[in-house]
């Protein structure tokens, strides 16, 4: 396990880190890539969308050309600050602090989740994807977007020193000991050499 999946040592990570995302992160997750996985969850403009890991509101952002209001659920503060500024307290958003492996809502309370960006901090993502499962009506869809896993072995150990990376092999796994029976992954990438992201839009089986 990478030194950044423990909740307490993400939490402090990304106190710092906040400061700068959204400088950062248009080189590894840019508006191209986010329209491209938006047009495969294929929203509906009323459908009622959980963004999980929302961080300082990027894919938020994304999510309101395509739904009239976004759940955003992160466990920093101070990524959620940030957001807060953007969209305000009474804006189109609702925000909830909250773990995305023990979800703060009922069965069957979305439509869709999305998720980018986060999968690589949780201690056990099988179980957030679980969770996912359960909040998210039958037949509704679930985006998750992770780091795929690097292809040279001095980064592949870099990478699990750090964090969670997966490639689609592992990502079958996962998804399919969730309980998920329909998923398709997809590789995107910002540009020729920089990180890639492996993005997995999953169908909730009818009960």
């Amino acid at each position: 396990m990478g030194v950044l999946e423990d909740k307490s040592r993400a939490r402090v990570f990304y106190k710092y880190l906040s400061k700068v995302y959204d400088t950062i992160n248009p080189f590894v997750w840019n508006e191209e890539m986010r329209a491209e996985a938006l047009a495969w969850l294929d929203l509906s403009r009323d459908d009622r969308v959980l963004d999980v890991g929302s961080g300082t509101g990027f894919a938020t952002e994304g999510l309101l050309d395509h739904v009239d209001r976004v759940h955003a659920l992160d466990q920093s503060e101070h990524q959620m600050e940030k957001a807060l500024a953007k969209f305000g307290r009474r804006g189109p958003v609702s925000f909830y602090r909250g773990d995305a492996e023990r979800l703060p809502f009922a069965d069957d309370s979305f439509d869709a989740i999305w998720s980018s960006g986060s999968i690589e901090y949780w201690p056990n993502p099988v179980d957030a994807l679980v969770e996912f499962r359960r909040v998210v009506k039958p037949g509704g869809r679930v985006l998750v977007v992770g780091p795929d896993y690097p292809r040279s072995e001095v980064l592949q150990r870099l990478a699990d020193a750090i964090m969670l990376f997966y490639d689609e092999a592992e990502g079958d796994r996962m998804f399919r000991e969730a309980g998920y029976e329909e998923f398709e992954h997809h590789i995107q990438q910002a540009r020729p050499g920089s990180p890639r992201a492996i993005t997995t839009v999953a169908r909730v089986p009818e009960k």
